[in-house]
């Protein structure tokens, strides 16, 4: 005999799978996870040091993601790849936001996503240690896309820095060194809105690796 359903049985099974309770693919890590963004002409490792910290004050390898990406092409370009690796971030942790901790040229670009890319959703910290947010008169040495961007009073300098230098409800926070002589001048890296530190004399490549840094950073995005 052919079974018939009526419209109201139907219903009843459609109401039951709308009940069922989801499970979320992966479960939250214990810690909120971070992202690292190196510099022009570096790599992830630049890291390792940072990333050590981390791990003996309690983060686990699957809450630290220190990337490497092309630093010869536009800041922009780069900013557009941090969108799916921020999704791939929040799909691996099960966290909605993240924390973005950048080295030098690094802050140009997770800016730009933050800006103009709606990453101000997705984070909560970003850091930025000797970053040319102003500009640096060392890239006048390099031609390389990216760093035009960084030479002041580029045009993605100056649309990045037009209007809210620290957009969205993210806490801003930089690192300058009186002693870095590849961001010049060292006042090129504070933002307004920011919670900027100035360190003890320190060169543009000791800041990631520097000890009291690193401890005002952890008190910073766990804040």
């Amino acid at each position: 005999m052919r079974r018939t359903f009526s419209a109201l049985s139907v219903f009843g099974v459609l109401v039951a799978l709308l009940l069922v309770p989801v499970t979320p693919a992966h479960a939250a890590t214990a810690r909120q996870p971070i992202l690292f963004v190196h510099g022009y002409d570096s790599s992830g490792a630049t890291w390792d040091t940072m990333v050590d910290n981390f791990k003996a004050n309690g983060y686990a390898d699957v809450e630290l993601f220190p990337i490497s990406y092309s630093s010869s092409q536009q800041n922009s370009v780069t900013a557009q790849e941090l969108v799916g690796i921020v999704e791939d971030i929040q799909a691996q942790t099960g966290w909605a936001t993240i924390d973005i901790v950048t080295h030098s040229m690094g802050g140009l670009s997770s800016r730009y996503y933050l800006k103009n890319l709606g990453g101000t959703s997705d984070v909560d910290e970003w850091v930025s240690l000797g970053g040319p947010n102003h500009g640096t008169n060392t890239a006048r040495f390099c031609f390389d896309k990216s760093c035009k961007d960084m030479r002041r009073g580029s045009p993605f300098l100056t649309s990045l820095n037009s209007g809210d230098e620290t957009p969205g409800p993210i806490r801003y926070g930089t690192w300058k060194s009186p002693c870095d002589i590849v961001i010049n001048p060292d006042s090129s890296v504070a933002l307004t809105g920011a919670t900027n530190t100035t360190t003890a004399c320190l060169g543009h490549s000791d800041l990631q690796n520097n000890s009291t840094v690193f401890g005002q950073v952890l008190a910073f995005v766990q804040g």
